[in-house]
């Protein structure tokens, strides 16, 4: 139950919907308990009708608004008091689902707009989170705890909530006007009921460990379903389907196995309260029949009458005991979990005073070690580097030399382990995150569109933008005329992750995404290993047009001698090797040399085999 204390803030949000539900409850419950007492009262006059020798009863055990009705009633006979007596009864039942209607729109509204409130809360610090978080947990387990276990504490914050105050304010009532009436029989009927209790405790100890458990079977489910629809296509070319399909009917014979015997317990578990439930009756109808025989402790078949009625009530309320307290020991289980994540801090965050300065692009990193935080691998280490603003810097080296790492932490995905990084002289660590990404352009090696359509995807980051900037991007990623021979042109549906693109065409979408937000920073990781040699001198020719004036990072682990930059990096094993232009790194017959005749020779190699 601690755990569900950190939805005690959304019942305060809703207080005015949970005021006014807890109160329909109990009126809707009055009206209730009413009946029984009513029906007592008919049993009375059809004995006397009968010639049943009646002592005189005073009905102070009654509700004082049965107690009127009753003085009301008197003024007829026979069966002008029975037809009386029904309607009235008739007439409780029809305001009983009234409020019980009332009950229901304010309670199980209020779980509902729980539920939207606490999905957007915790989407929202999902992307809040930084990326070493996202290279530690499933997107299974993501979605699973979002969704499924987010459902699951709605069943709390909705039915558990009002089964569990109608059952109080039933019982209470039963309670109390049953002691009025006979408080020794009562005693006898209410026996079994710490039997009951002990059931209760037993068992939902056992649901809360099979529910637990459960949820994180179901976690393990997702993921496997979630992993092979986005890797399908390779599950189809290496013919795995049939090993993927094994593996997914382990997860799910896994969650079945446990799911049912989830299933038995209750099973058991809810016939048993019934039957504890029609032991009271047993006891209601033989001990209250012994004393009307002997005429003991004013007990007479009305009296009979009524506790069978309270009783049967009551059977629901208490076969729900069990019911509403699994709900509430899964949402217990389910908001562990999502406190889990919501209680995860991001490693990444804005200072307490972020600066927004417009950025120029003099980027400066000093003495900058890093460590990937979920590996221990050393991708950085005292790497020193100064760009100048509007200069074209090529970052060059092997799979693995850092590249990416200094694109990532030149926008604050990491942090660097030792060292800084500061643009203009401003540290970025002191940069609002927000504005930061706002002023650079970042083309990710890991190409990933939407499904949406195409020109949503370029302006993707800027909301509602022309049609003629958005032609012009496509245009500088040379991709313009790919898009007019769709069949939509730019309003094209691509498949989700650009799945009906060419690896090209996903690249340049990509880059022509970068390209329409103008930045005065832009950041290119690998991002033409996808595209034919007449292509990709193409695009270098638009760059070149483009990028006048700003400051442009190309991290690359092929050499671009189309492209005049200022400075080109050589980087190996997370340090600078060589450093200088192109022709002053040929000079130096050093590793940027051999580098660039191996590249050439495959080009020779690939020529001739053409």
């Amino acid at each position: 139950m601690k755990h569900l204390k950190a939805i005690n803030k959304y019942f305060w949000k809703y207080r005015w919907r949970l005021g006014l539900g807890i109160l329909f409850i109990i009126v809707s419950n009055y009206f209730a308990i009413l009946a029984p007492q009513v029906t007592g009262y008919v049993f009375e006059v059809v004995q006397r009708s009968l010639g049943v020798v009646m002592k005189d009863r005073h009905h102070a055990e009654y509700d004082w608004l049965v107690n009127r009705f009753i003085s009301f009633a008197e003024q007829y006979k026979g069966i002008s008091v029975v037809a009386l007596c029904g309607i009235v009864i008739l007439v409780l039942a029809l305001i009983r689902g009234i409020f019980m209607f009332l009950m229901r729109q304010t309670i199980i509204v209020m779980s509902r707009h729980i539920e939207f409130d606490q999905k957007n809360e915790v989407f929202q610090h999902y992307l809040k989170l930084d990326l070493n978080f996202y290279k530690t947990h499933n997107t299974g387990d993501l979605m699973s705890r979002i969704s499924e276990d987010v459902s699951r504490v709605r069943m709390f914050t909705g039915p558990a909530i009002m089964y569990l105050i109608n059952l109080i304010t039933l019982i209470g009532l039963a309670l109390y006007y049953m002691i009025k009436k006979d408080g020794l029989l009562t005693l006898y009927v209410l026996a079994p009921l710490p039997i009951l209790a002990i059931t209760i405790y037993v068992v939902n100890n056992i649901i809360h460990k099979k529910s637990e458990h459960i949820q994180s079977l179901l976690s393990d489910l997702t993921t496997n379903a979630q992993q092979s629809y986005s890797g399908i296509r390779v599950i189809k070319s290496f013919v795995q389907e049939d090993a993927m399909y094994g593996f997914f009917e382990k997860n799910s014979e896994d969650y079945k196995r446990s799911a049912i015997g989830l299933a038995k317990m209750e099973a058991i578990y809810f016939p048993s309260m019934t039957l504890i439930i029609g032991l009271s009756t047993i006891f209601t109808i033989m001990i209250g029949g012994i004393y009307a025989i002997y005429g003991t402790h004013n007990v007479d078949i009305s009296t009979i009458a009524e506790f069978v009625m309270y009783i049967n009530m009551l059977t629901f309320p208490v076969s729900a005991i069990g019911w509403t307290a699994s709900m509430i020991q899964r949402a217990s289980a389910s908001q562990k979990r999502l406190n889990e994540f919501l209680d995860t801090p991001s490693a990444i965050n804005n200072p307490a005073k972020a600066l927004s300065p417009a950025l120029q692009g003099h980027i400066v990193f000093n003495q900058v070690d890093f460590v990937y935080p979920n590996t221990g691998i050393q991708a950085l280490s005292k790497f020193n580097l100064s760009i100048g603003k509007g200069q074209k810097i090529a970052i060059i080296g092997h799979t693995g030399s850092g590249k990416t790492t200094i694109a990532q932490l030149l926008l604050r995905m990491y942090d660097p382990t030792a060292g800084s990084i500061s643009i203009d002289g401003v540290p970025i660590s002191s940069m609002d995150l927000q504005s930061l990404r706002r002023q650079i352009s970042y083309v990710p090696q890991d190409v990933f569109l939407f499904s949406d359509t195409i020109a949503n995807n370029i302006s993707f980051g800027l909301g509602e933008t022309p049609e003629p900037v958005v032609q012009q991007a496509a245009r500088y990623a040379s991709v313009e005329k790919e898009i007019q021979g769709f069949h939509g042109g730019y309003a094209t549906m691509i498949g989700e992750r650009g799945v009906t693109l060419s690896g090209g065409q996903k690249q340049r979408i990509s880059i022509a995404r970068a390209l329409i937000k103008d930045p005065q920073i832009v950041v290119f990781d690998d991002c033409l290993s996808a595209v034919d040699a007449k292509t990709e001198k193409e695009i270098l020719g638009n760059l070149s047009l483009f990028l006048k004036e700003k400051t442009a990072i190309i991290i690359t682990h092929r050499i671009f001698t189309l492209f005049d930059f200022d400075m080109i990096v050589v980087i190996e094993d997370g340090t600078i090797r060589e450093m200088g232009t192109h022709n002053d790194l040929l000079s130096r017959n050093g590793y940027y040399t051999y580098l660039y005749e191996q590249q050439q020779q495959e080009r020779e190699e690939t020529t001739e085999e053409n």
